[in-house]
């Protein structure tokens, strides 16, 4: 076997797709992916986040039920936006990464959004939702989604005390 070159040496350990263990360490990721991914903000909003993102998913566990009969594809929908809250809420408490904040603005702006255009468009089998902004657990989600996206958005906010800043 043909010994390495110092050059082919340096590529082997910095190839990510080599096999070598060390290639994958943490210490090993450019430091944007490790404080995005790896590094906890450990914000005072995580606490704000979590209770909203449980008011969220409890305000969806209602009407679960009758989208599933009347409108399928809504049904999985809540369903699916249920347990992403849940799991937001635990994760967020657990490990508040950047990464986790970016998911909760995604998941929570888009449930509002999805709020917003089923009140403006007559989606299938969903048109006694258009024009009624004010169906009661709508509006508990709304306040809910909208506390969670504000929450992460001032939590992702550079300030003196974040990693980033160090």
């Amino acid at each position: 076997m043909k010994p390495l070159s110092l050059a082919s040496r340096a590529t082997a350990r910095t190839d990510p797709l080599t096999s070598d263990p060390e290639s994958v360490s943490p210490e090993r990721l450019p430091r944007v992916a490790r404080l995005f991914f790896l590094v906890p903000r450990r914000s005072p909003l995580r606490w704000t986040l979590a209770l909203a993102a449980v008011v969220t998913s409890a305000a969806h566990v209602p009407v679960i039920g009758p989208h599933l009969a009347e409108a399928p594809y809504m049904g999985a929908l809540f369903i699916v936006l249920t347990v992403a809250c849940g799991a937001l809420a635990v994760v967020t408490l657990a490990f508040d990464a950047a990464a986790v904040y970016s998911i909760a603005v995604l998941t929570c702006g888009g449930a509002i959004v999805g709020y917003a255009a089923t009140r403006l468009v007559s989606f299938p089998m969903l048109s006694d939702d258009m024009g009624n902004w004010l169906e009661p657990l709508g509006v508990v989600s709304i306040i809910a989604e909208a506390v969670v996206v504000g929450s992460a958005l001032l939590a992702l906010a550079p300030s003196a005390g974040t990693p980033a800043h160090r």
